[in-house]
């Protein structure tokens, strides 16, 4: 096997993607038909793959509750209680970004002594991957 086909088989092609979300079964998630529909892995054609050899990557999350520009003689004047005013209204939506992309927004919750987010609307498969580039 060349360089050439292990750099192809690395990452599934836009068109490979939008198939696997395109699924017909909407009871489960397109993930979940795509590996149910999907044979064992093995060293054919990309498009007879699952999605299992993903399942491991680790996924950067971050959840923006709001943003501020500044000048810099205001960030060096800063100390303990200093108030930064952000451009979103309290109870507006949180947004959670994967990989600093948009997947979703949410509102704030408490879980004990721990802050967390509910998912209030979740941004579609299709524009998911539209957003890949």
């Amino acid at each position: 096997m060349d360089s050439d086909d292990i750099q192809n088989n690395a990452r599934p092609q836009p068109e490979e993607i939008k198939e696997l979300l395109d699924g017909d079964d909407m009871d489960s998630s397109p993930i979940e038909n795509a590996v149910a529909n999907q044979p064992p892995a093995t060293n054919s054609a990309p498009a007879d793959r699952g999605l299992e050899f993903l399942y491991d990557v680790p996924l950067q999350i971050s959840v923006e509750v709001g943003r501020s520009k500044i000048l810099l003689k205001d960030l060096l004047k800063m100390g303990e209680g200093y108030i930064i005013e952000l451009d979103k209204l309290a109870g507006d939506s949180l947004d959670l970004y994967v990989n600093s992309r948009l997947i979703a927004k949410g509102e704030a919750v408490m879980v004990g002594d721990k802050f967390g987010i509910r998912l209030t609307d979740i941004v579609s498969a299709v524009d998911r991957v539209e957003q890949l580039g």
